[in-house]
């Protein structure tokens, strides 16, 4: 083994203060092994079979360096002598790589190239495959949901506003709302990935090389689709990440919401749903108590998701458009940190979803006797006497009042406290059947008559439900088509090493 050994510190005569590698380098490095490393091997051969290729490295000296590149992806970061004198993974690799061949040999992989356009390359990378496996999450939580507006589209229960009754809907109709977030949450997602999924590599510190590289070469190899070509650009902004974040806190932002009201109707003053205990913690003390931990868990994670947004945005914020640690380095961390909890919390409310029981007579009877139809009622005196609507809403809304004040339900409701309501208002007859008062009175015949569209009738809800899933379908198709061309890149890549000797 060659043990000549290189350093980037030629420019400073003293090492790093011990403070600084506590609160910067070793962070820095460990994220580095911990995420870092796959990729940087991977833009390591791609940029080396580039040198080879455009004749800027002998292909006898490339063959030697990525045969040790090889042994050291292989053996993994624990394979590399950190002794935090350097500042980020790459100087240990390089140094390995030199320890093996020489100086001449090994110093010559980075001809052409810069940390700034490697670390943001990798950094990309890192971020684009998982931005695909929280898109692969959220179309299966999308799934999830349409399945439960399909099965529950007849399952009546109130609908709120403001936290009060306000009409009927069904449990189905809720959770084909949520889908349709979901919906845009995917392409708020799709968006970021597209903008991601652009390579910087060869952009070198900001001004590219005067070597004569291919940076479509490279880009083709590490499975990117076009290149964030002005190389300034490149190296200096980081809206990969600010974006990617802001969607997923819209996102978890949404789902917050959600898990904000099952976990409202999982109590026993509403008794909507019962949580599985899957996804239920209990007390220490209260034998009685079965928590909803898995929807708690999804509040607090929207929680750490929206504080990421705020520190990616505030590392950015303020500091110089150019290759910076605190606007383009010092955002990862809370970047993929924010990227994980989504991804984790997604699959926590899909299992949630998945297993919680309904219970439709708790929520008919809800319905039945909370005013939430009290809009049909002023619609149907509409449409049988002729009175205006909002003369009409007078006579429903004092009806409503005498019965609450008289602790009376909606269930006991009838077509003479219609006649004396409208009476004592305008003075004027309202002569409604008792069978038309009950037919405005019943929750499910409401919902039945929301046949508009968007409304939620339960054939409407189905339709919806149906052409829904082929969006889906097709999104999911997208997903696929942009796995499969990481995946051919990465053969592609194995195949020109080969190729070279």
């Amino acid at each position: 083994m060659n043990h000549e050994t290189v350093s980037l510190r030629e420019r400073v005569k003293l090492p790093p203060d011990p403070a600084l590698v506590e609160a910067y380098y070793k962070p820095a490095i460990s994220y580095g092994a911990k995420y870092l490393f796959p990729e940087e091997m991977r833009i390591h051969v791609a940029h080396g079979l580039m040198l080879a290729r455009q004749a800027i490295v002998s292909p006898s000296d490339m063959v030697a360096i990525l045969k040790v590149v090889a042994e050291l992806q292989a053996a993994g970061p624990e394979a590399l002598d950190i002794d935090y004198l350097q500042e980020d993974l790459y100087s240990y690799s390089e140094r390995y790589i030199v320890s093996r061949l020489g100086a001449d040999v090994g110093g010559r992989l980075h001809t052409a190239r810069s940390r700034n356009d490697l670390n943001v390359t990798a950094w990309r990378m890192v971020l684009r495959r998982r931005l695909l496996a929280v898109a692969e999450a959220v179309s299966g939580l999308r799934e999830t949901c349409l399945t439960l507006a399909d099965t529950h589209a007849d399952t009546i229960m109130p609908g709120y506003t403001h936290t009060q009754h306000a009409q009927p809907m069904s449990l189905g109709y809720y959770f084909l709302a949520y889908a349709d977030v979901l919906e845009r949450d995917a392409a708020r997602l799709a968006g970021a990935l597209d903008r991601c999924d652009r390579c910087p590599l060869g952009a070198g510190a900001l001004t590219t090389t005067a070597f004569p590289i291919d940076r479509d070469y490279t880009a083709e190899l590490l499975g990117f689709p076009r290149l964030v070509e002005v190389a300034y650009d490149a190296v200096s902004a980081r809206d990969d990440a600010h974006e990617t974040v802001s969607a997923l806190a819209i996102m978890m932002t949404g789902l917050s919401r959600v898990a904000t009201d099952l976990q409202e109707w999982n109590t026993l003053e509403y008794g909507f749903i019962e949580l599985s205990d899957a996804f239920s913690s209990v007390s220490s003390i209260m034998p009685q108590k079965k928590n909803p931990q898995g929807l708690e868990h999804i509040k607090a994670a929207a929680a750490y998701v929206t504080g990421a947004l705020t520190t990616v945005l505030a590392s950015s914020k303020n500091t110089h458009f150019a290759d910076v640690n605190d606007g383009v380095t010092a955002l990862n961390a809370s970047t993929i940190d924010a990227v994980d909890r989504t991804m984790l919390a997604v699959a926590v409310a899909r299992g949630v979803f998945e297993t919680f029981a309904a219970r439709p007579d708790i929520m008919l009877h809800s319905a039945e006797i909370g005013f939430g139809t009290a809009t049909e009622l002023a619609d149907i005196i509409v449409r049988e006497t002729g009175l205006s609507f909002r003369k009409a809403h007078n006579i429903v809304g004092w009806v409503v009042r005498e019965a609450l004040e008289n602790k009376r339900t909606a269930l006991s409701l009838t077509a003479g406290d219609i006649t004396r309501a409208s009476q004592a208002l305008f003075n004027v007859p309202c002569d409604l059947s008792e069978e038309t008062v009950r037919r405005a009175l019943n929750p499910r015949d409401n919902v039945l008559a929301r046949t508009v569209q968007g409304g939620p009738a339960p054939a409407n809800v189905r339709e919806m439900v149906s052409r829904r899933r082929t969006g889906l379908a097709a999104e999911n198709q997208r997903i696929r088509f942009v796995r499969q061309r990481l995946d051919d890149a990465d053969q592609r890549l194995a195949d020109a090493v080969l190729q070279l000797g």
